[in-house]
């Protein structure tokens, strides 16, 4: 294991003249404000986005189910837990065997306030629905609850490497306000 330092954008958005629209839902998929008793659906969708990606090496918690699932407890416990700007979103398939509908967990987002600003936690999407928009639902849901919340700002950062992420935040209007380093250990690093 070595340390290795991962670059980040800090990446803000203005809530004040807030005109992301309501983006469609496509079919087969359901947005869920937060509930308490979804937590471990929001540890799978999270686990499911982010377990084969650069940040689980960031953040080596999303790696794991159990990692997932106490950050999600970590996030929802805090005093500046804001459950308006966190969503869930399943997709619905239909069993082949039974019939029954089956309601998977594949995309998440969490906000928190920190200092005046809406802080983005963990937006993710499982890679197989990814491109449907649906990171652009949680976003602007997101920001609507941090707007309903008297907030005027918000804010995330993301590795500058997961370069689809970035362009998804620079289309829906976030800047790029700074770099920022994120020390981690990392298997076959040299220290």
């Amino acid at each position: 294991m070595g340390m290795t330092y991962f670059k980040r954008y800090r990446m803000e958005f203005d809530l004040r003249n807030l005109r992301l629209g309501d983006p469609v839902l496509p079919a087969d998929y359901e947005l869920l404000p937060f509930a308490s008793d979804q937590l471990r659906e929001h540890a799978i969708a999270k686990y499911n986005s982010f377990r084969f990606e650069l940040d689980a090496d960031v953040f080596p918690c999303l790696a794991r189910r159990d990692g997932c699932l106490k950050l999600m407890r970590d996030i929802t416990n805090r005093s500046d837990f804001v459950p308006g700007a966190t969503w869930l979103i399943r997709h619905l398939e239909q069993d082949p065997t039974t019939g029954s509908i089956c309601k998977l967990p594949v995309g998440t987002i969490q906000g928190l306030a920190c200092d005046g600003w809406g802080s983005i936690q963990n937006l993710g999407v499982s890679p197989e629905h990814r491109s449907r928009g649906l990171g652009t639902i949680l976003l602007a849901k997101a920001a609507a609850g941090f707007a309903a919340a008297g907030l005027e700002r918000m804010h995330l950062e993301v590795t500058t490497e997961n370069t689809g992420a970035v362009r998804l935040y620079e289309r829906m209007g976030f800047r790029k306000s700074r770099i920022v380093y994120k020390a981690a250990e990392v298997a076959g690093a040299r220290g």
